[in-house]
């Protein structure tokens, strides 16, 4: 849609020397009095004679001479920039043009031109009331921040899809180091074991081996020997076994460690499952908001929900002050219900 610039107006339409303000005034009034089309020349009249009052001046010209607030004006001014079509202006009207501002400019047009359900008849904006096409704006406001949350949905969803995917990787790839290094530890504690039992046994052996000397040997250096020997073959001893001991801790750990590990593989299954079932709602819910009327039917049911919880705390109130009163509003109500379900079985 091309945009009214006031440049080319003043320059085109009208040369600057030959328009003073009271002639602006005058148009402004007129305009005024036709409505419609004049919209438009309200709006680049104002423009125009904001462009050449002074600051001082333009607020008191404003309420004085065309009697307008500036909030009046700024409406009528914008009008006049973002609509260039006096016909649809002229079938819309003041109002329901101001209205359709809060609407995006590129998306404007398409929201005239096509047909919306009110109340459960198709009508276009022009055919709508004021109060219909607030409704028909508000609809589609709520429209399209459903659909920009469930695509914020589903894209969390994915990116947390994606997140415990990667770490179920790793953790499994964790396991698998840690149950490489459990076999190892366990080797290392097998052979630390085996050292101990044999130096064990050779101890033993040593210890009751029977010592068989010449006559002329010292007995007693004899002993110190052999209690020396011992001494060495203890020390060895309690070294494979610190070693043995040493291995099996460290085979624990790593034992705990792939448990900690599964557990937490565990828990990122879990959360993973509950992921998947939310990226599934998720991806439910952003093809309900990509079809326009189901966006619609959501919203007036959410409405008709809310409307009979009012209603009944109304009713409620009623029947405790009159009975005779809230007979009438139940059958009122299981009218309304009645006619509920009769369109829902067409």
């Amino acid at each position: 849609m091309s945009r009214f610039n006031l440049a080319d107006h003043i320059q085109t339409a009208q040369p600057p020397q030959s328009r003073d303000i009271e002639a602006i005034t005058v148009e402004i009034l007129d305009a005024k009095r036709a409505g419609g089309e004049a919209i438009l020349t309200i709006g680049r009249g104002l423009m125009e004679a904001k462009a050449m009052l002074s600051h001082g001046e333009w607020l008191p010209w404003l309420e004085e001479r065309v009697e307008f607030s500036e909030k009046a004006a700024q409406r009528f001014m914008r009008l006049a920039r973002e609509y260039t079509n006096p016909t649809a202006l002229s079938d819309l009207g003041a109002t329901k043009a101001l209205m359709l501002l809060a609407i995006p400019q590129e998306a404007r047009d398409e929201f005239i031109s096509e047909p919306h359900t009110v109340n459960g008849e198709e009508k276009t904006v022009i055919d709508m009331t004021s109060r219909e096409l607030e409704t028909a704006i508000k609809e589609r406001d709520a429209a399209l921040k459903a659909a920009e949350q469930a695509k914020a949905d589903q894209s969390a969803a994915d990116a947390a899809r994606e997140k415990l995917s990667a770490d179920m990787a790793l953790a499994n790839e964790r396991i698998a180091g840690l149950n490489a290094e459990v076999e190892e530890q366990s080797a290392r504690a097998r052979e630390a074991q085996d050292a101990a039992a044999r130096l064990e046994k050779e101890l033993a052996e040593l210890r009751a081996r029977p010592v068989e000397v010449a006559v002329e040997v010292d007995a007693e250096a004899v002993e110190a020997a052999r209690k020396e020997a011992e001494a060495a073959m203890q020390a060895k001893l309690d070294k494979a076994k610190k070693a043995q001991s040493k291995a099996e801790d460290a085979r624990k750990a790593a034992e705990d460690a792939v448990a900690q590990v599964q557990r937490e593989l565990e828990q990122a299954r879990a959360e993973a499952q509950a992921i998947r079932e939310e990226a599934a709602r998720a991806e439910k819910k952003a093809a309900l908001t990509s079809n326009e009327d189901l966006v619609l039917f959501r919203a007036l049911f959410d409405q008709a929900q809310d409307m009979a919880n009012k209603m009944g705390g109304v009713l409620m109130k009623v029947r405790n002050k009159d009975s005779e009163k809230a007979g009438g509003l139940s059958k009122a109500l299981l009218a309304l219900s009645d006619k509920f379900r009769e369109v829902a079985q067409a």
